[in-house]
């Protein structure tokens, strides 16, 4: 195997930092409403469906606009295109800290998702294309990005609901200038030339066997990761734990865990494993962990445990199939990061209002069930594809087969 070592992870020029920054706080906006969906539900009496759609516009709306990010990032450049997404979320989410009802909030966070999807997928991108110490050092720092994000978010969603369930949004709000204002000043130019990608190249490019597998198998993962993320608030409620501060301090635990993870077991693992060889060891102890939660649905102590440890098999999973993405084709990273990302969003989209149906037609357990199932989908699909990952595991493989990747991505 030939992974790059993230040797220089700490060693990045100033940009990387502005970027990273940026990225902590953009990821923060995931986990926000979490420890206040119990809140918002009682303060605007909406059912735990209604309130899950907070997730669902959110990530729908991120995903469907993940597939046109490369587009536009192509023409205007990295800067403003993260520019523009960072002031769309600074608008809507001080937008959502003023609504009077659910469903204005479910809209404004609709527009949140927008601006979410041209920061992140450029994000990635431009962390990757101006990093120093090779693509791992850069995909690690963004994971690490990903994890303090998710951290900090239900933490600060907890604090700042606890004084009132608007607090969270107009908190984002403001970080979201300060990281406006950080790009602005410390992202000077452009890590890559300018090169105009087609509106459908992330579409073609989904084509390509190695992207496809991919993205379908982070589809049916990130199931698995939002109904843990968004459901179980929900389902610790019946529990008696239903205050945002303790809400947020067990999903800033879950945070912590999949931070740590991500920056330091991850990259181990594929030191001495295949990456591929890490998902299937990993994804179905993931699927193992959301049946657990099923099994202990009656015991906080349980559901915790599993939270816990789910958030530390998922920073495995976030940093091992993010570098997948970045090293399974020669298309450019932006059009394979708004490809996957788009497909990979739309799982997570699907997931809660999905979660809590599950829950009222059957029982408060199904939904992890089901999720376990998701993700032993997810570990199937790599399995079947792991003819087409050759490259990801640093071996190369036939002539033809090289001559046929090279093949769909011209089409692209």
């Amino acid at each position: 195997m030939a992974h790059d070592k993230p040797a220089s992870i700490l060693s990045q020029p100033t940009a990387v930092w502005a970027v990273a920054f940026a990225s902590v706080i953009a990821f923060m906006g995931i986990g926000l409403v979490d420890p206040i969906l119990p809140a918002i539900a009682e303060s605007l009496r909406a059912t735990p469906t209604q309130t899950e759609m907070l997730f669902t516009s959110y990530l729908l709306i991120t995903g469907v606009a993940m597939f046109f990010t490369s587009w536009l990032s192509s023409r205007i450049g990295a800067k403003r295109t993260l520019l523009i997404g960072l002031a769309l979320i600074v608008v809507f989410a001080l937008a959502a800290g003023l609504s009077q009802n659910v469903e204005s909030i479910i809209g404004f966070r609709a527009g949140w998702g927008l601006g979410n999807a041209l920061f992140i997928s450029t994000a990635l991108a431009t962390i990757v294309g101006a990093a120093s110490g090779g693509t791992s050092s850069a995909i690690i720092l963004y994971e690490a990005a990903l994890g303090l994000g998710i951290a900090i978010g239900p933490l600060l969603g907890g604090l700042l609901g606890s004084w009132s369930w608007r607090g969270p949004f107009f908190g984002t709000a403001t970080l979201m200038a300060i990281g406006f204002i950080a790009i602005a000043t410390l992202l000077r130019k452009d890590p890559e030339k300018l090169t105009p990608t087609p509106l459908s190249a992330p579409f073609r490019a989904l084509a390509n066997p190695s992207l496809g597998f991919l993205a379908a198998a982070a589809l049916f993962y990130n199931i698995g990761f939002f109904v843990l993320l968004a459901y179980t608030p929900f389902a610790l409620v019946p529990l008696g734990v239903s205050s945002a501060i303790s809400l947020g301090f067990i999903f800033f635990g879950w945070g912590v865990s999949l931070a740590v993870t991500s920056v330091w077991v991850a990259p181990l693992l594929t030191r001495w494993l295949p990456r591929t060889r890490v998902l299937w060891i990993v994804m179905p102890l993931l699927a193992v962990d959301l049946a657990a939660a099923g099994l202990v649905i009656g015991s906080v102590f349980g559901l915790i445990v599993c939270v816990i440890v789910g958030g530390l098999l998922l920073g495995i999973l976030n940093t091992v199939l993010t570098e997948c993405v970045m090293e399974a084709t020669d298309l450019p990273r932006a059009v394979a990061s708004s490809a996957y990302s788009g497909v990979r969003f739309l799982g997570g989209a699907i997931a809660p209002p999905a979660a809590t149906l599950l829950a009222a037609m059957f029982t408060a357990a199904t939904p992890f069930y089901a999720a376990a199932i998701s993700v032993l989908v997810a570990t199937a699909l790599i399995m079947i594809g792991h003819r087409h990952l050759k490259r990801v595991d640093g071996v190369e493989g036939s002539l033809l087969e090289e001559a046929e990747a090279l093949t769909l991505a011209d089409a692209s």
